[in-house]
């Protein structure tokens, strides 16, 4: 895990300083902060219709609105579980690098960083068990080589740069959709609210690291590293689609929509909004040669 010094910049010492101050001056307690009502009416929608999975293919005229109120109940709690696991394992990782060589620099960050991370995973696993009742299981994608140190590194934060911008997309949608009721814009408000900071943080640190990462391996590395990379993207956006949510929606066959939606090119113009601005990041730094996603 350990590597070399970050190639740290006066903009970096900046950004940490500028963000760290924002942390304390928006800091709120999350346990004060959510008036939980008893339920949430299940004859609306839980999510934006254009975040739910079938939009844009035929499924979704034709599962009528009683069962497309179903759906985004459970997609909304596939959503927020999937928060739940994401933060859990960004959080085992940035633990296990805060206050050791090579992170010196962002350590003070990270501590903010921790600290609402884990308050988010509490807000969201709450969102769950109160109006689902269960938080969906989920599964990670583990690494097909041993990387080394300076790879390693720069492929967690970049893990965790894309999830969060992932899940931002989200978030900024809901928060602003007046069709949604209060407590579901809240906890996506208040979740946007404390990620712009992480993803301005998170795309400074994997520059960063992509720079450094870039000097200690070969260009043969580096283009496994972006395969790697574009296959965790796919992942991540696949992970949506989830037959667990169809089938407690009261869909007839839901391997067969999962399968039917992932195959479907219509999904692809909405899956790549939702990951537009990662995307750009990765090809603007040049993380990635091009824009071409696998199909896994």
């Amino acid at each position: 895990m350990a590597a070399t010094a970050l190639p740290v910049t006066d903009r970096f010492l900046e950004v940490l300083e500028r963000l760290s101050e924002k942390a304390i001056e928006d800091y709120y307690n999350p346990y004060q902060q959510f008036e939980w009502p008893e339920k949430l009416d299940e004859n609306r929608l839980w999510m934006s219709p254009e975040l739910l999975t079938p939009y844009g293919t035929p499924y979704f005229d034709e599962l009528g609105q009683e069962t497309l109120h179903r759906l985004s109940k459970w997609e909304s709690i596939n959503f927020y579980s999937l928060n739940v696991h994401g933060i859990r394992e960004l959080l085992i990782e940035v633990v296990g690098r805060i206050h050791m060589p090579g992170f010196e620099v962002p350590s003070d960050f990270f501590h903010h960083f921790i600290g609402e991370e884990n308050e988010h995973m509490w807000f969201f696993a709450e969102f769950c068990r109160r109006y689902g009742e269960k938080i969906y299981a989920s599964t990670a994608m583990r690494a097909d080589s041993a990387w080394e140190p300076e790879v390693e590194n720069f492929l967690v934060f970049a893990r965790i740069l894309f999830f969060e911008e992932l899940v931002d997309h989200y978030n900024m949608r809901m928060a602003q959709d007046e069709t949604l009721c209060d407590t579901i814009r809240q906890v996506n408000r208040i979740h946007h609210q404390d990620e712009s900071r992480h993803i301005a943080f998170g795309r400074e640190l994997v520059s960063l690291l992509f720079a450094r990462m870039r000097d200690a391996v070969g260009e043969e590395r580096l283009r496994e590293v972006e395969s790697y990379l574009k296959r965790y993207v796919v992942f991540s956006v696949n992970s949506l689609y989830n037959p667990h949510v169809y089938r407690d929606a009261g869909i007839a066959d839901p391997l067969g929509l999962r399968n039917a939606l992932v195959a479907d090119e219509r999904r692809r113009p909405h899956e790549r909004k939702a990951i537009r601005k990662p995307l750009a990041f990765f090809l603007k730094t040049g993380i990635f040669s091009d824009d071409t996603l696998p199909v896994i």
